[in-house]
């Protein structure tokens, strides 16, 4: 594939079929240095110029690791917000650096130490049995609907103990936010999303700032609770910091496990061969496929980082204020570090992927959550359903930020 034929900042590329995509990564791969893809400007949003494309893993781990040269402020995601969005909803921790981000992480990483997962692990057990219980009841239809977006958003609701007559809602604000990651096909629908999501995240900060507010004059020991009360060094959540932590959880936590449960699923349907050694020892096996299965999809698939200062890389002398995008998806199939990395091998090592993230302040906090859920779900659905396997194409978000399936066809 030529690279004059490659434009990561088109609508057009994202619209490829995934295997033209892998190709036109692995091209730029080879390349000497990151290319540079100039953007078109949008009105209404804070596009930039432009970004160079970090395609290779040990350019992604080396930005991960130096978050004082490659800042995560004023965004991470492309298009980078209007100013006035932060003064509405708050800032999320994704886009921040430290100190601020440091001291948001010490008061939230409480909610996912291995005491409070240990203590989840029940609730999550029941939660999958439930799932296929309806499954078994109502027939398989779609994978996505009936499965793989039903388990996240439960048991982040379980953490914060939403109440049941409001997560019905939760689900549908969530969607809409999921709808408006990634490219915008034109003007109409930039506004059309904009607007939808604005009013789906305020809908969310208003229910989690009311509940906030509630729990702080009486702890339940949930993990709103937990948040609005002080930590040991007397530190707590504000309220928009509340409404936009509960934002960020519902989206991003939501997004890792159910992208890599919907592409799972098919994975093991394609892949009979490794679907039989997992069966052939669970519990041997189990976790390292879920690690293959997150480097293959790579759930997120870019954060954008901006240059504070002169810094050279891989012989690319970018100057301050330059952007960046690092496309995980493109460094966890590195060949230099991932040898056949299109194959899917439940035995090969993939230690350095990057599915959650590189390396430093901003990996991943609640992937050791979406790993329980996936472990969990994927025991309760093989083991129940040995029969269980995708049927036909996924149908695919259009997005360069989110590796969403849309809809599965699916059968037992």
């Amino acid at each position: 594939m030529d690279v004059a034929d490659i434009d990561l900042a088109d609508l057009d590329f994202w619209r490829r079929p995934l295997k033209e995509r892998h190709e036109a990564f692995a091209r730029l791969r080879q390349l000497e240095h990151p290319v540079f893809f100039e953007e078109k400007r949008v009105p209404l949003l804070r596009s930039g110029k432009g970004f160079y494309a970090l395609v290779r893993h040990a350019d992604v781990v080396e930005a991960s690791r130096n978050a004082k040269v490659f800042s995560s402020e004023p965004a991470v995601t492309n298009p980078e917000p209007p100013g006035w969005v932060k003064q509405v909803f708050g800032e999320s921790m994704v886009n921040m650096d430290d100190p601020r981000h440091a001291r948001l992480r010490r008061i939230v990483t409480r909610s996912f130490s291995p005491r409070m997962l240990a203590g989840l692990q029940g609730d999550i057990e029941a939660a999958c049995a439930r799932i296929v219980d309806d499954v078994v009841k109502d027939g398989p239809r779609d994978f996505v609907r009936q499965v793989a977006a039903r388990l996240p958003i439960h048991v982040i609701c379980d953490m914060l103990d939403i109440p049941q007559e409001l997560r019905e809602k939760v689900h549908e604000h969530v969607d809409v936010s999921t709808a408006y990651t990634g490219v915008r096909p034109s003007l109409a629908r930039s506004i059309q999303l904009a607007g939808q999501n604005m009013l789906a995240l305020l809908a969310l900060q208003r229910m989690v700032i009311k509940l906030g507010h509630e729990r702080a004059a009486d702890p339940k020991g949930d993990l709103i609770s937990l948040l609005v009360t002080a930590n040991p060094d007397g530190e707590k959540l504000t309220d928009k910091e509340l409404g936009s932590f509960f934002a960020l959880l519902l989206v991003a936590g939501n997004e890792t496990a159910r992208n890599t449960m919907a592409h799972g699923i098919k994975l093991l349907t394609d892949n009979p061969a490794q679907r039989e050694l997992l069966m052939s020892d669970f519990d041997g096996h189990i976790n390292n496929t879920i690690e293959e299965m997150v480097r293959h999809v790579s759930p997120i698939m870019q954060f954008r980082r901006t240059v504070t200062q002169d810094y050279s890389l891989r012989g690319l002398e970018l100057k301050q204020g330059d952007k960046v995008v690092l496309f995980y998806g493109s460094a966890n199939r590195d060949e230099s570090v991932f040898p056949d990395p299109d194959t899917f091998d439940i035995t090969r090592d993939t230690k350095p992927h990057v599915g959650f993230g590189g390396p430093g302040p901003h990996f991943c906090l609640g992937a050791n959550l979406a790993r329980q859920e996936l472990r969990t779900m994927f025991r309760e659905l093989l083991t129940r359903l040995p029969g269980v396997r995708a049927v036909g194409e996924p149908e695919l978000l259009l997005s360069n930020f989110d590796n969403s399936v849309r809809s599965q066809a699916f059968t037992f």
